[in-house]
């Protein structure tokens, strides 16, 4: 059963015919109840849309993660690219975008150009810092391509959708 806020924690009562374990510091009965936010039904069709809108590639599909079903798998093809969960904990319900990227800095955006087929995807520097870049389509920021290791050869792009991002795609 999910939460409306997606609460995940403990909850402690005094009744003891409730299954759960004795806390030994309030003496009461800890339950331990979660429940995870999910991507539904809806926000995959806009998530599919909004990720061919900003990759400008229409061969993305969005659907449910098979391995984790509270989030969502990105395809491009056949091919498994990215992971999106879901973050409503603060009230206002988001979604992250990760994708593993296995190459290093100097063929990261060739390599993206290639992938989603878009020359208007562009690497742009972050002022001082070497260990990650901007991902921009046509000027435009889409997220911030962080090193996995000293030797920037593997990366990991991470875009954080807001629902209102969502909300031009309905």
């Amino acid at each position: 059963m999910l939460a409306p806020g997606g609460f995940a924690g403990r909850l402690f009562c005094e009744n003891p015919i409730l299954p759960g374990s004795l806390d030994h510091v309030t003496g009461l009965k800890r339950l331990s109840i979660s429940w995870e936010a999910r991507v539904e039904k809806g926000e995959l069709r806009k998530l599919q849309a909004f990720l061919r809108r900003s990759f400008g590639n229409e061969d993305i599909r969005v659907g449910l993660d098979p391995k984790n079903t509270e989030n969502a798998a990105v395809h491009l093809g056949e091919r498994n690219i990215a992971t999106i969960s879901v973050d409503d904990e603060d009230g206002d319900r988001s979604f992250a975008f990760e994708m593993k990227i296995p190459v290093g800095r100097e063929v990261l955006q060739s390599y993206l150009r290639k992938l989603f087929e878009n020359d208007r995807l562009t690497i742009v520097a972050r002022g001082r810092k070497t260990d990650s870049v901007e991902l921009n389509s046509d000027g435009e920021f889409l997220g911030v391509i962080s090193a996995d290791d000293p030797k920037l050869s593997s990366f990991t792009l991470q875009i954080a959708i807001l629902d209102f991002d969502l909300e031009e795609e309905e």
